[in-house]
């Protein structure tokens, strides 16, 4: 419909807009009465160049350290999913994004370099955005703006929301990599993502209940 093989795309009535900047920059044209850029020239600036960040920096480093280690190591599978079965693990996998899948099925995937890497950049990342939070309820300011979202989104691959907002496995809600989604430093910034997502996000209708607590991500070595 778009002309590329990338999602997102909207369709608002005869118009079609693929990538998550342009569509939230149309939106912000089209739709003013909820904006989603702040109205300072700067805190725009910011908040743009941090929508940038999550896409271009968190995004492939979480796949990386989630897909990378989920292949190389099979304590990785148990860590995520207590009650890992053959099927679960491929729907969780049919839960990825295709580009990735494609590295992993070709046999390119991630080397434990790659992965240590990836994983280094997401704790200073993550450190940042704690930061960011300490004072004040968004990552701009008192108001929610494009760049909490994309933030919010660009995180699921580290730890996965607790309720169900898409359709992902029974079972993963509230866990993710080890090492990065267990430390305690992190937590408040987890817990402010999951704020997030029950302001703006209805969990899925057809959701099954929630499964039984576990201990929780069992932390491996990616040496």
């Amino acid at each position: 419909m778009s002309g590329q093989r990338q999602v997102p795309v909207l369709k608002d009535n005869e118009q079609v807009i693929p990538d998550s900047t342009a569509i939230a920059l149309y939106l912000e044209r089209t739709y003013p009465d909820r904006p989603l850029l702040p109205a300072s020239p700067k805190q725009r600036g910011l908040c743009l160049a941090l929508e940038d960040w999550a896409d271009e920096a968190i995004v492939p480093n979480a796949r990386k350290v989630m897909v990378g280690a989920f292949k190389q190591h099979p304590n990785f599978r148990t860590a995520l999913l207590p009650a890992a079965t053959p099927e679960l693990l491929r729907n969780l996998v049919g839960a990825l994004p295709g580009d990735i899948l494609n590295l992993v099925g070709m046999g390119i995937g991630f080397g434990p370099d790659d992965i240590k890497i990836a994983a280094s950049a997401l704790k200073q990342t993550l450190e940042a955005l704690c930061l960011l939070l300490q004072d004040s309820p968004y990552l701009l300011g008192d108001q929610p703006s494009l760049a909490d979202f994309a933030v919010a989104a660009a995180t699921m691959y580290i730890k996965f929301p607790t309720s169900q907002y898409v359709d992902l496995p029974v079972g993963i809600g509230g866990k993710g990599v080890p090492g990065l989604a267990d430390v305690p430093e992190y937590q408040a910034f987890f817990e402010w993502r999951d704020r997030l997502y029950n302001e703006f996000r209805t969990p899925r209708a057809d959701a099954p209940p929630p499964a039984a607590s576990t201990s929780g991500p069992t932390p491996i070595s990616i040496d």
